[in-house]
């Protein structure tokens, strides 16, 4: 902790979403698994943060500043206290009822997300990293979360928060059932439409590749036109890099930009399907008699346009055909046909949308704090 206090100037902007997912040195505090195991009061924690804030009038905010880093951390903590079955969808109250896939493909598709097998390079080098270090950048969760569950494989969030239950050192039973419930647009968030893509995200902060390289070294080779995506490489410099795919490398699993949108269609029809809940919105939901969770307003308290929202809001059909999905493997390239990338909102601030992961979240499980 004090060595990250040193930096008082980093520490007073710190924004979570302007943090890099894939740089080779973590671009946050990393304190999460002192937090999670005792090592580190989160109340000391708090008090020399808010020191700092003193000296630096221009500090950060939450929810993306540190400060919203434990505040979400103690929300969570409330939700996975007073929501029954919390760490599940059946029995959950809050979370939406999703018929996700079942069987040996779905088996197949999670053992082979799990063992870093995709074919997608940035999805593989991130679960490369959280099997040999136990670790990944919130944003680097959020892609592989996405990606196992309403992105790509259709593969139930209670599957993979295992995992990561299993291998992260910070794994917190009730930020990362929230934090899964959350990215699977099974509760707190519900814009389904939007979908990172497994090729466009991880080029935002690295174009060259180099975490990728890092962790599966197999591609170290290829240039980075093809690094994110190496079964375009023509047959021959696949053998020229010592890598030819579908044999050293495995195929995509899927094709993205069609099954995001088919997975985009299945979500739609589970919300739809939803007693008392308005498809697509921000429904209220109880929480555990105690009030209520209402989907991005209460993660944000804001609507797209910036305006307050009011809890349980509709969202439009017509709303929706106007906002983009971030979704396939031209991400950030191509318009959704029918409006803007993410409309009524700012080019400043749909970056900010984008890149902070569907608006201002908190990382998973809370590494960063």
């Amino acid at each position: 902790m004090e060595r990250c206090l040193n930096r008082r100037a980093w520490v007073a902007g710190f924004e979570k979403p302007k943090t890099s997912p894939n740089s080779l040195e973590p671009s946050t505090t990393v304190l999460s698994p002192y937090l999670k195991f005792g090592c580190l009061s989160p109340r000391l924690f708090y008090h020399r943060v808010q020191e700092i804030y003193d000296a630096f009038p221009k500090h950060a905010s939450p929810p993306v500043s540190l400060h919203g880093q434990l505040l979400w951390r103690e929300f969570f903590y409330l939700c996975g206290y007073t929501v029954p079955n919390f760490g599940k969808m059946e029995g959950n109250p809050i979370c939406k009822q999703v018929p996700w896939a079942e069987g040996p493909e779905a088996e197949a598709r999670l053992a082979a997300w799990a063992g870093a097998r995709t074919g997608y390079p940035w999805i593989d080098a991130a679960m490369t990293q959280l099997r040999q270090e136990g670790w990944l950048h919130h944003l680097a969760r959020h892609a592989v979360a996405c990606f196992l569950t309403r992105g790509d494989l259709w593969v139930s969030w209670e599957r993979g928060a295992a995992v990561f239950d299993r291998l992260l050192l910070d794994a917190d039973w009730s930020l990362n059932s929230a934090n899964w419930m959350w990215l699977s647009c099974s509760s707190f968030f519900y814009q389904y439409f939007r979908c990172y893509s497994p090729v466009a995200f991880g080029k935002k902060t690295d174009p060259d590749g180099e975490y990728i390289k890092k962790y599966l070294p197999q591609l170290r080779n290829f240039p980075k036109k093809y690094i994110y995506e190496p079964w375009l490489a023509p047959k021959s410099m696949q053998e020229s890099c010592g890598c030819v795919i579908g044999v050293d490398y495995p195929e995509p699993i899927v094709d993205h930009s069609i099954i995001s949108k088919e997975n985009m269609a299945k979500m739609k029809q589970a919300y739809a399907n939803q007693p008392g809940s308005a498809e697509g919105g921000s429904a209220s939901l109880p929480l555990s008699g105690r009030g209520a969770i209402t989907g991005e307003a209460a993660a944000a308290g804001e609507s797209r346009s910036g305006a307050k929202k009011r809890p349980g809001k509709k969202t439009t059909a017509k709303e929706e055909q106007k906002m983009d999905s971030a979704s396939s493997g031209t991400a950030g390239k191509k318009k959704v046909k029918g409006g803007p990338a993410i409309a009524g909102t700012s080019k400043k601030k749909q970056k900010t949308l984008l890149e902070g992961g569907f608006g201002k979240q908190h990382g998973m499980d809370g590494d960063g704090k």
